[in-house]
């Protein structure tokens, strides 16, 4: 669907001849002299690079229809991750590149949203936090208090994230999604 630049709007998708973008900020400028344009900054769907690009105002670009469907993680077969679309029931077996870091938070039987443009998988959304138990860390040794000291802790799904010293095997973390940090215990 072709649309304008005037019609921008941030986190809208556009298909650009150097690929998928997605709208991250625009700015409509009108100098004194000249015409019009359109400053953007996109970022790529596919790869997470930025790039700032200038539009002619009233230029038209393809509009990028993305399809979010909720999905139910079931199962990693050994090679791909299966999930199971929460309408239709239909299961859908997705590569690990697919997902990219999303993968180090998913549980069986947890709920993503996956981005999808056509066939193909373009961004996994998933809760701003998730619960995951320790499966192995070092315990704090007795006097090693230095205020804000960090050991590492590899969670249930193989994940490797930086916890206070009082964390221990077996207890459940709250971790950001998005930025991969400890939160708090749960």
């Amino acid at each position: 669907m072709a649309i304008t630049t005037n019609d921008l709007k941030n986190g809208m998708s556009l298909n650009l001849s150097e690929g998928l973008y997605q709208v991250v900020e625009f700015q409509h400028v009108k100098p004194g002299k000249g015409g019009a344009f359109v400053r953007t900054t996109l970022r790529n769907v596919r790869t997470g690079n930025q790039l700032e690009k200038t539009f002619r105002a009233g230029e038209k670009v393809e509009q990028a229809m993305i399809d979010k469907r909720e999905m139910q993680y079931l199962y990693n077969d050994g090679t791909d991750y299966v999930f199971m679309d929460t309408e239709s029931y239909e299961q859908l077996h997705v590569a690990p590149a697919s997902l990219g870091g999303a993968a180090d938070y998913l549980l069986e039987s947890a709920n993503a949203v996956l981005q999808m443009y056509g066939d193909e998988i373009v961004g996994v959304d998933l809760p701003a936090s998730v619960e995951l138990t320790v499966s192995e860390t070092e315990p704090g040794v007795q006097g090693d208090r230095v205020s804000g000291a960090r050991k590492p802790a590899t969670l249930q799904t193989g994940k490797v994230i930086q916890v206070p010293l009082f964390v221990n095997v077996g207890d459940k973390l709250k971790v950001d999604t998005r930025s991969g940090d400890y939160i708090t215990r749960a």
